[in-house]
């Protein structure tokens, strides 16, 4: 008979820990918030089944590394400061890093056409075609739908990926509605691919990975499987955990095929949050090109966050941070930065639950370093893992529903929202598939709501107007879904 997963995971967690090189034990480290940090961690993991992870600190240019677990509960191996995470959608800092150090070259304007490097790129809408920009691309506003992976082609990939997007759905203008992408992200790759002549690989190790003096970032399987990597894991119903298979980085490199160790990540960010020069003092960007990276580019709408290029921007009490996250295959992760204190914490898992790990984890070392407390209602955008709106309360007058019933559609399914007994209800029904459970909705400021209960407790709903400032868009984990009808069925 099998074990129940958490029996399992303490004991995998335990025994290797028995085994870990000197280098990754357990230890007092010089700073006692990491420590409280550290013991968080080893909280959650077993709360919430996470085999292994790696925690991170930039404080003032000091590094702080903590492992914990194992790397595979099918081969116990312990996660060590090395170990090779998969990045998942932290990747589009890369991406973004590579395209401004190409817009210093000369060979990339933000504010161009995308067709001005791709003349033939096309998607279902002419207008938008000609119009969006590689800008666009780099701040999620290019309205198409995003939620295409590439079949893999090899060196093909991304040319073959951008062709495909010929009958791509719109569902906004460019720069009408923010909606997370990472589609757009693919075709940043491609243009990365033309102006530089190489692979999208080959041209992300010449222009960033290089550069920094990574030494433990790789963006192919191959370069990964020589060393010592994280794999993925999912749950069962029963609670038994297993690897998620094929090991792979996915086909879209650009939006999210990075891996890197957590003590090459950190010296990533330490880049990101210096001078734009490198260890050795050589100059890769110069310093206003990062401090652009992070500045606001736009408000996201129904959102307390704005969108930089790649990073997402808000503020926790007194800090403005810039985060992504990541999600893919089992792999949980999150990367933050607070630039006005000098200061990053990076938390990376190997389990789909890592998120709520992640969740709890970046709340206190925002508290414990900076005294920065979420706000009661703070809205909380998508950054590439799931979040929830742990203290959400409803407004004491709801508004009328009237304005956001409706159907809304997106390729992979439509958005069904409906006045029951006077509640709006969300109800996604995919293409092809019986429709997924109901979800009841409570607005907690104007155009947001949140899931009240069941499995999506807590889950953040928002409504997108137009210009002429009706609801156009409702936008369910990140991603809008266009309104097609004023009234459901």
């Amino acid at each position: 008979m099998r074990q129940p997963f958490f029996r399992l995971a303490v004991a995998i967690v335990c025994a290797a820990a028995l085994r870990l090189p000197a280098s990754a034990q357990p230890h007092a480290s010089s700073d006692p918030i990491f420590d409280t940090l550290a013991d968080l961690v080893t909280a959650k993991m077993r709360e919430h089944h996470v085999p292994g992870a790696a925690l991170g600190v930039l404080r003032d240019g000091r590094a702080e590394i903590r492992a914990f677990g194992v790397r595979s509960v099918e081969d116990p191996q312990p996660i060590t400061n090395d170990t090779v995470f998969p990045l998942a959608s932290i990747s589009k800092t890369v991406t973004t890093t590579a395209v401004m150090r190409l817009v210093e070259q000369g060979k990339i304007d933000l504010r161009a056409p995308v067709r001005k490097y791709l003349p033939d790129f096309r998607v279902g809408d002419e207008a938008a075609s000609r119009d969006v920009t590689v800008w666009h691309l780099l701040t999620h506003t290019s309205g198409w739908e995003g939620q295409l992976s590439a079949a893999d082609k090899g060196d093909e990939t991304l040319a073959r990926f951008v062709a495909g997007l010929a009958t791509n759905m719109q569902l906004a203008p460019p720069g009408a509605a923010w909606s997370y992408n990472n589609a757009g992200f693919g075709v940043a790759g491609r243009i990365i691919e033309v102006v530089t002549g190489k692979t999208f690989s080959d041209a992300i190790d010449d222009l960033v990975f290089g550069p920094i003096g990574l030494k433990l970032a790789f963006t192919r399987v191959g370069d990964i499987a020589v060393h010592r990597f994280a794999l993925g894991h999912r749950a069962s119903a029963d609670g038994v955990l297993s690897i998620v298979k094929p090991f792979t980085l996915g086909s879209t490199l650009p939006a999210g095929g990075t891996a890197m160790a957590m003590t090459d990540l950190l010296e990533y960010v330490r880049f990101h949050l210096g001078d734009g020069t490198n260890a050795a003092g050589a100059r890769v960007l110069r310093r206003v090109t990062l401090e652009e990276m992070r500045r606001t580019q736009l408000r996201k709408q129904a959102y307390d966050e704005d969108m930089g290029l790649a990073w997402h921007l808000r503020t926790v009490g007194t800090v403005r941070t810039a985060a992504h996250g990541g999600t893919f295959a089992g792999h949980i992760l999150l990367l933050e930065l607070v630039p006005e204190k000098n200061f990053a914490v990076a938390i990376l898992t190997n389990a789909g639950s890592g998120w709520r790990l992640i969740q709890d984890v970046e709340r206190a070392a925002l508290r414990e370093y900076h005294g920065a407390v979420f706000a009661a209602n703070q809205a909380i955008g998508h950054r590439g893992l799931n979040e929830t709106l742990p203290n959400a309360a409803p407004l004491a007058k709801q508004p009328p529903l009237s304005a956001y019933v409706g159907l809304y559609e997106r390729p992979m399914n439509t958005v069904d929202v409906k006045n029951v007994d006077g509640r709006l209800v969300v109800q996604v029904q995919p293409r092809g598939a019986a429709r997924d459970p109901e979800m009841p909705l409570a607005f907690y400021a104007a155009d947001r709501a949140y899931v009240t209960s069941g499995p999506e407790a807590n889950a953040s709903v928002e409504f997108v107007r137009d210009a002429s400032d009706a609801v156009q868009w409702v936008r369910l984990t990140g991603r809008i879904a266009r309104r097609v009808r004023p009234t459901a069925p």
